[in-house]
């Protein structure tokens, strides 16, 4: 997924330039400009901690003791009980940038259609542990089998979005008899970014991390949302509220390791072994490109594609469908809950 840091290259690189012009203008005689920063709409609004103690959450929270790289740590998850005649259960993975409270308008219609669901804050992300370590997929998903395990459940399906596409494109190979189905909601790794992506040194991305702004966040998470509505602003408020207090640096470096995960560690490969049926839900405006500014701009040209990439990813799986869903970006269990929720219950009820 793209990540903050990603959105704050951008805004340092556009200011740059800017400057160049300015300068440029100036020597032209042209009087300097001074910007008024943008107020602040989180000003008064109380610093949230390393686990976001004092964030409200749709569905109570239970905790599962676990370890990440030899560390203890906390996974936070939400047990959702279904409604009505039982069906089975379903397994939500969250993206890089969000936790699992954004599935609060995915999580009713579930139950409603008698699925009990888990929503896991994974280990570095939400309410859950944030250790100092390096992160894997694989760690992230033998934690959740482990998580699954502790309740007794044998079998799930999937619904990941985002970064947790990744996720769940690796519990799924690594658990295949775990996973029913699995349903990938704009997945990042349909294609592989260490290709195009140039490493980048933990350092430099903790400095542009730590350099982020309100502004640069919004205009970060923008970038997902093709129509902006004033109910995505809680994906703001969240990161600022965190920005504002004292573990915002162990915040932003756990950021900086998790992005190291995503680049190092593609799954498109492992497309052509899923064995389970599979629904792809693409939203066609989504052209997200993790860590598109340290890219080239000819190889920039050529990623992100999504409405190309899900038909690919469709024709790779053995057991595929493909669900592309117009004017929408790159979360659409949030821009268009009811069609999403729809096309996902009519999945999962289908017959294997």
């Amino acid at each position: 997924m793209n990540t903050p840091i990603k959105s704050l290259f951008l805004v340092c690189a556009s200011a740059v330039l800017l400057s160049a012009c300015t300068t440029a203008e100036q020597s032209a005689s042209a009087p300097a400009q001074v910007q008024t920063p943008t107020p602040s709409l989180y000003s008064n609004a109380t610093p949230l901690d390393l686990r976001l103690s004092a964030w409200p959450y749709p569905y109570p929270l239970k905790e599962f003791k676990t370890s990440l790289q030899g560390q203890p740590a906390s996974m936070m998850y939400m047990d959702v009980p279904a409604q009505g005649k039982q069906k089975g259960a379903v397994l939500l993975f969250h993206g890089k940038n969000f936790s699992s409270d954004y599935w609060k308008l995915t999580i009713p219609a579930l139950t409603q259609a008698g699925y009990r669901v888990i929503a896991p804050d994974q280990i570095g992300f939400g309410k859950s542990s944030k250790p100092d370590v390096q992160y894997h997929f694989d760690d992230l998903a033998a934690n959740t089998q482990a998580l699954l395990t502790s309740l007794k459940i044998k079998q799930v399906s999937v619904i990941a979005n985002s970064m947790g596409g990744m996720v769940g494109v690796r519990f799924a190979r690594l658990y295949p008899q775990t996973v029913q189905k699995l349903v990938l909601e704009n997945p990042l790794g349909l294609e592989d970014y260490s290709k195009d992506i140039p490493p980048q040194q933990n350092d430099n991305l903790l400095k542009l991390e730590m350099s982020q702004t309100e502004t640069s966040y919004r205009k970060f998470l923008q970038s997902y949302f093709p129509n902006w509505q004033p109910a995505y602003e809680q994906f703001v408020e969240v990161y600022v509220r965190v920005q504002k207090g004292p573990d915002y640096p162990a915040y932003a470096r756990t950021s900086v390791l998790t992005y190291q995960m995503i680049a190092e560690k593609p799954v498109v490969n492992d497309l052509p072994q899923l064995k389970m049926p599979v629904l792809l839900v693409i939203g066609q405006k989504d052209r997200t490109v993790f860590g598109r500014r340290f890219a080239p701009p000819e190889a920039v040209k050529s990623l992100g594609n999504f409405p190309e990439l899900g038909r690919k990813a469709a024709q790779s799986i053995p057991n595929a469908k493909l669900v592309p869903i117009d004017n929408v970006g790159h979360v659409p269990h949030v821009e268009v809950p009811e069609v999403f929720n729809k096309a996902v219950i009519e999945f999962l009820n289908s017959k294997p």
